[in-house]
């Protein structure tokens, strides 16, 4: 997405991906039926569940030309033997991406603290994963100072860069525009030049928006749903289709100053619901 004129919506939303729950098989069932083959399907790692459930999934999904990128949560596994063993297993499924992330724990329940630690390990490239992406948090995250989630970033992009791992980055959901702008800008300024996808909410009620803005610690944008009943209506009516064309005319504008924001392309977290989320971008496609 570089063109100096604003990419349509349904250019922003060419190739996008999208986030699902391993153990909703009917959802898994019907992923070939409603994604276009090579889309990225990220799989879930919820604390306390079985990792090897995402195994299954990802290989039906890559039976159907679907691409799985399970989630490893750096801070939810147990041992070393135990994501050498995941490792090997999604391997053997086809999986040759992961989003490696730390996970919502706050002791590890092994060695890995971070989600950086998991790619020193080697263990998930010695399987064959040659492609990793990790998270942003163009908000910030209440659990960690920004100077730290910074200083992470910057550790995962010279650790790639010296080994030559296909990085990418995908970002935290926001319900407002700004900050992921700001913070599309200081990365690129940083040299960080590795692709980006931005999250996004899927269409769903304001209760369920509100619901997982306070469980991922999404402040501003809480604070955009509370105190701008008018936009946190705008968004609820029309989806995330507002702050798609305000990035799309940043994406413009700043390729026009020579500052391109290399969008790849967008991340849907499915919080009203898989069907309704793909539902709504059929409609704003077509």
């Amino acid at each position: 997405m570089t063109n100096s004129t604003a990419p349509s919506l349904a250019e922003m939303l060419r190739g996008f991906s999208i986030e699902v729950n391993p153990k909703e098989t009917k959802i898994i069932d019907a992923c070939p039926d409603r994604l276009d083959p090579g889309t990225e399907v990220f799989l879930t790692w919820i604390p306390g569940e079985d990792p090897m459930n995402m195994v299954p999934a990802a290989a039906q999904l890559r039976r159907a030309g679907l691409l799985p990128v399970p989630h490893i949560g750096a801070r939810h596994a147990e041992s070393a033997a135990q994501l050498a063993d995941l490792a090997a297993r999604l391997a053997g499924a086809g999986v040759d991406r992961v989003l490696c992330i730390a996970g919502d724990r706050e002791k590890p329940a092994g060695p890995y603290d971070s989600s950086l630690k998991v790619m020193e390990s080697g263990l998930l490239q010695k399987s064959g994963v040659t492609r990793i992406a990790v998270g942003a948090f163009p908000e910030g995250n209440p659990n960690i100072p920004d100077p730290v989630l910074a200083e992470a970033l910057t550790a995962k992009v010279k650790f790639a860069r010296e080994t030559g791992l296909q990085l990418s980055i995908v970002t935290q959901f926001c319900f407002q525009t700004e900050p992921i702008i700001e913070w599309l800008q200081a990365t690129r300024r940083q040299g960080i030049d590795f692709p980006v996808r931005v999250g996004l909410a899927g269409p769903a009620g304001l209760i369920a928006l509100t619901r997982y803005a306070m469980k991922c610690g999404v402040g501003n944008s809480i604070r955009v749903l509370t105190e701008k009943p008018s936009f946190a209506k705008l968004l609820i009516d029309k989806g995330p289709e507002p702050l798609i064309r305000e990035l799309a005319d940043a994406v413009a504008s700043g390729n026009s100053a020579g500052a391109p924001l290399d969008i790849t392309g967008l991340h849907f977290f499915v919080f009203g619901g898989f069907n309704k989320t793909v539902d709504w971008i059929n409609a704003q496609k077509a």
